[in-house]
């Protein structure tokens, strides 16, 4: 039995260096819902014009995503409680599974109801992996480093980010005549069902990948955690509160609008990209210039990981947050390629936002993680409201969207300033009572 990784209050059971393959299988994980999550960044203006939407009813299909996460994170931590980490993992990656080969039906149809359903399935099953993956990184190893290993991991999230948008240019946009051709071209019935076939091969190898992986983790030999990662019993349940950690309350809310930013970004960089009045290109060498918005999160994140070796997480979250802020002011307010340049920035100074906000939101928490890490990825579902945006797009300009992405940075910043301090956390020797 191997004791407590690096003196933390945390043991991790099983066989030697299990450590370092738990983290290497984990990274495989973050790869996945990261590379099948921004495939819908090249999806969505690919459905935009087979189902002929408005800006609002395509980012209708994104909020579908994100209900559910607000559906399903609270099962899963129940379900983690009762089947624990690696068996909640492998069902995760069957639900996903599913929901891909949904897609393949969706195209080959084509139906937008059934194209909904499928997306709501994958991100049931994403839900599952995130309220497990998460906590599962920041326990095993010291809890002072927690953030910089989440962050790292994320990276590799980040990694299947960039990558994605390479696949969906070449797989989705690349081979319709919608993706290769200028904004504003109308096309015939006949083409627009001809390219809504394109998605069948890409989601076809993402659930052959899915199906791999799930058999690979249900196989592997991977660490269990102490008794200070699960929920304990009720009568002791009864003197502990999520709502007293301060760091835990407005991490949510951090979570929440930090998600939205993202997605926002991401989802409607491509149409942006495409205006006459910014960078006037085709759709498919929008999604070019869209895999450096996931480069710079590639980047930042493996950055950071390195950078909050040596400064607090928190004076990091906020030098990011800075950043974010002014680039998307440059999105919403200056004119031509500049503005194009403003949010491919944004990618950058997001990349250690999630991974950096979850940590410090469940630091402290001891016995209630499985609870808190459970209200954070229900909290992001606020990537629902990537509605509102499209709505201001319809309305207002699609640069207008972008005064959204403001708001939300601004308050990431006052999270890191105030709301990420701890009250109420357990202090590390109680921490180190509760191993097994």
């Amino acid at each position: 039995m191997a004791g407590p990784i690096g003196g933390a209050g945390v043991e991790v059971r099983g066989v030697p260096g299990a450590y370092g393959r738990a983290l290497a299988l984990l990274a495989s994980l973050f790869f996945m819902w990261g590379f099948i999550t921004v495939i819908n960044n090249t999806l969505l203006p690919h459905l935009r014009s087979v189902f002929q939407l408005s800006y609002t009813k395509t980012t209708l299909i994104e909020s579908t995503w994100f209900v559910g996460y607000l559906v399903a994170s609270l099962p899963a931590a129940k379900l983690i409680e009762r089947i624990g980490y690696q068996k909640a993992l492998v069902t995760g990656l069957v639900v996903m599974t599913a929901g891909s080969a949904g897609m393949i039906l969706a195209a080959s149809l084509p139906s937008y109801g059934v194209t909904l359903a499928a997306l709501f399935t994958v991100s049931c099953g994403i839900a599952l992996l995130q309220v497990a993956a998460n906590p599962y990184v920041a326990a095993i190893g010291p809890a002072e480093s927690a953030e910089a290993r989440l962050t790292l991991v994320q990276a590799f999230n980040t990694t299947g980010d960039m990558l994605a948008v390479v696949f969906g240019r070449y797989l989705i946009l690349g081979r319709t005549v919608a993706g290769t051709a200028r904004a504003g071209v109308q096309l015939t019935h006949a083409q627009r069902m001809a390219d809504a076939r394109a998605t069948e091969l890409p989601y076809l190898l993402v659930a052959l990948v899915l199906a791999a992986l799930a058999v690979v983790i249900a196989r592997a030999k991977l660490p269990t955690l102490g008794s200070a990662t699960r929920r304990v019993h009720a009568e002791q349940r009864r003197e502990l509160s999520l709502w007293q950690h301060r760091n835990l309350v407005f991490g949510c809310l951090a979570i929440f609008l930090y998600v939205l930013a993202e997605i926002g970004v991401g989802n409607l960089f491509i149409n942006f990209a495409s205006q006459p009045s910014v960078a006037n290109i085709t759709h498919e060498q929008a999604a070019y210039y869209l895999t450096y918005v996931w480069g710079g999160m590639m980047v930042g994140r493996f950055a950071g990981a390195w950078i909050m070796r040596y400064l607090a997480a928190e004076r990091v979250l906020a030098v990011f947050g800075v950043g974010a802020l002014l680039s998307a002011l440059v999105a919403t307010f200056a004119a031509g390629p500049t503005a194009m340049v403003g949010l491919i920035a944004i990618g950058l100074f997001h990349s250690i936002m999630f991974p950096t906000i979850f940590a410090l939101a469940i630091k402290g928490l001891g016995p209630l993680t499985e609870e808190g890490s459970g209200l954070l990825v229900m909290a992001i579902a606020g990537g629902a409201l990537v509605f509102i945006q499209g709505n201001i797009a319809d309305h207002y300009g699609i640069q207008s969207a972008f005064l959204v992405t403001v708001l939300c940075e601004l308050y990431i910043l006052f999270y890191a300033l105030w709301g990420a301090r701890p009250t109420h956390a357990l202090p590390p020797e109680d921490l180190a009572e509760n191993v097994a």
